[in-house]
């Protein structure tokens, strides 16, 4: 037998923005199935029809992973849903091969007045296990959901979390040919997510995976393939992981995030050099990984400081603060402060992985002793860091090595 679980060949599938028009469509659709005429409107669209997947065409073989990202509504878990047979293709073929495992919504297939036991020996026999099969595996999968103590309580009482386990725990210990995940893992905790990718590493020896989320470092972790979806299409297709997740990032506009303050001063301009580079003359300031980096500021006193301080936090692609600069006071001290002032912050190497990274700007009073809180601009300016090493945390140091021979 062939190692490709699923194939996928330019399917496509629209939707109607309005109810009562797509009613209408679709009792024609059924009308013209019904006397065997294909709609003449099969493969375009009507009035206020739109694509929510056009033309994807892809293969998994067994122990490949397939990572579906992309923006809200870019289509994947619509993708997803007719991979599992809830709603069918208006063009395109697919193909699955074996039993099919999916955890494409949060307690989707539980039955909520049963409980978790009954829904345990409902979940398998769709996936076509029998009952004998069904009880070897039972102890082990409750052991693995971690809700022992709560397994004959009806799945309507399991918090988010504990429908999650139940749902992996059955989905993963009957090692299905295809296993179909949508972003579900998201509600766990994190010990229990770490879990699951173990066990996914296992089952991928055996398992065709296809994985939605929007956790680029899980994805990087398990996919080997990867589509990038952007209304509907694919907009990149390719084994390169990490030019995907690249490409995925791109997507999203690199705004100046919120800003929190009491009034009493602002963040007038930023802008970021690096030798001759200035980010005033390009949307996204691109650096080498080792570059020097300068952070320029004006900020305006809008009343009278008695001891500001400036921090900079720096954050990841994901939003996650890896490093802080709270030591302005050190350098630079400031007494009764009013009107508009610049300060530069320069770097000598900058140790950043590949990846777009942002500075968010804060300010504080020191007056007394006691910090006050003036103002914070979450993401105040964005930066791009090319690196021939490529990793996915966002530091990549670059110590000296040396080999010592054994005595």
């Amino acid at each position: 037998m062939s190692d490709t679980l699923i194939k996928v060949e330019n399917v496509s599938k629209k939707f109607c923005l309005d109810l009562k028009t797509s009613l209408w469509y679709g009792l024609k659709d059924i009308g013209s199935e019904m006397i065997g005429k294909k709609s003449e409107f099969h493969d375009e669209l009507r009035e206020k029809e739109f694509w929510a997947v056009k033309d994807i065409s892809f293969e998994v073989k067994r122990g490949e992973c397939l990572g579906l990202i992309g923006r809200n509504g870019a289509g994947k878990s619509t993708l997803l849903k007719m991979l599992n047979g809830l709603i069918k293709p208006d063009t395109g073929r697919i193909e699955m091969h074996g039993r099919v495992g999916a955890l494409i919504e949060l307690g989707a297939g539980f039955n909520p007045i049963l409980t978790g036991r009954e829904n345990i020996f409902n979940n398998a026999a769709v996936l076509g296990f029998t009952k004998d099969e069904t009880q070897q595996k039972l102890e082990t999968i409750i052991d693995f959901s971690e809700i022992r103590d709560f397994i004959d309580t009806p799945v309507q009482n399991y918090s988010s979390g504990m429908k999650v386990r139940l749902g992996f725990a059955v989905a993963a210990q009957l090692e299905p040919d295809i296993l179909l995940i949508d972003e579900v893992l998201a509600v766990g905790d994190m010990g229990y997510i770490l879990k699951c990718f173990n066990k996914m590493d296992q089952l991928l020896t055996k398992t065709a995976l296809i994985y939605v989320s929007h956790n680029m470092p899980q994805v990087s972790r398990i996919c080997t393939e990867l589509i990038v979806m952007n209304k509907g299409a694919s907009v990149f297709q390719s084994n390169e992981v990490s030019r995907g997740i690249s490409h995925y990032y791109e997507l999203f506009p690199q705004l100046a995030g919120n800003v929190t303050s009491n009034g009493q001063a602002e963040l007038a301009s930023i802008y970021l050099t690096s030798g001759e580079k200035d980010s005033r003359d390009f949307p996204s300031l691109e650096i080498n990984h080792g570059d020097e980096l300068t952070v320029h500021l004006t900020i305006k006193f809008t009343e009278e400081l008695q001891s500001p301080s400036i921090g900079l936090m720096f954050y990841d692609k994901e939003q996650r603060n890896f490093g802080e600069v709270f030591n302005f006071r050190d350098s630079i001290v400031l007494d009764k402060v009013k009107g508009s002032l610049s300060f530069t912050a320069h770097f000598k190497e900058i140790q950043m992985g590949q990846g777009v990274f942002s500075i968010t700007v804060g300010l504080a009073d020191f007056s007394g002793g006691i910090r006050k809180n003036i103002f914070r601009m979450q993401s105040a300016i964005y930066f791009r860091v090319s690196s021939a090493k490529h990793g996915w945390a966002p530091m990549q140091f670059t110590p000296e090595w040396k080999t010592i021979n054994p005595s």
